[in-house]
């Protein structure tokens, strides 16, 4: 499984301005939901619900919030660079900048589970990590994320 599966052009989001974990996933669903058709409270809820076993933050400055939707039959992601990093109550303790949200269908079961195992080796390349933090145009940040992907594929 490729980012490229998981994301398209239009679900990044290059210079994401918020001041909270709350505001960063509300912003998130709200890009989900233009995307996918379900309603954003529907995303929200759902990502919150999975927050509140534990942080999506990673450490390293990033975060793969994800969550299952009864009313969706796909999986994909919405990418977002902040312009300033945020308490997202990581494993390491660090502000995140770099969020990569994942939302799949209830019966996506293993390809979820693959899909986020893929996402977690992108992010553990210091490289990719590094030209995401630099880039702010959404063009070069899929391109980034996908070429980058690709040529890191398992």
């Amino acid at each position: 499984m490729d980012l490229s599966d998981l994301v398209s052009p239009d679900a990044v989001i290059p210079t994401l301005k918020v001041q909270s974990k709350k505001q960063a996933i509300q912003a998130l669903a709200e890009k989900a939901a233009s995307l996918t058709g379900v309603p954003e409270r529907e995303i929200f809820d759902t990502l919150l619900q999975r927050e509140r076993l534990g942080s999506t933050g990673v450490g390293h400055g990033i975060a793969i919030p994800h969550g299952k939707l009864v009313t969706f039959d796909a999986i994909i992601g919405v990418f977002a660079r902040l312009e300033t990093p945020i308490e997202f109550e990581s494993l390491d303790g660090e502000p995140v900048d770099l969020i990569f949200l994942l939302l799949a269908s209830e019966g996506a079961g293993a390809d979820h589970l693959k899909a986020l195992a893929r996402i977690a080796r992108v992010f553990r390349n210091n490289q990719i990590t590094s030209k995401l933090r630099e880039t702010r145009d959404a063009d070069a940040i899929y391109s980034v994320l996908t070429q980058d992907m690709a040529s890191n594929a398992a």
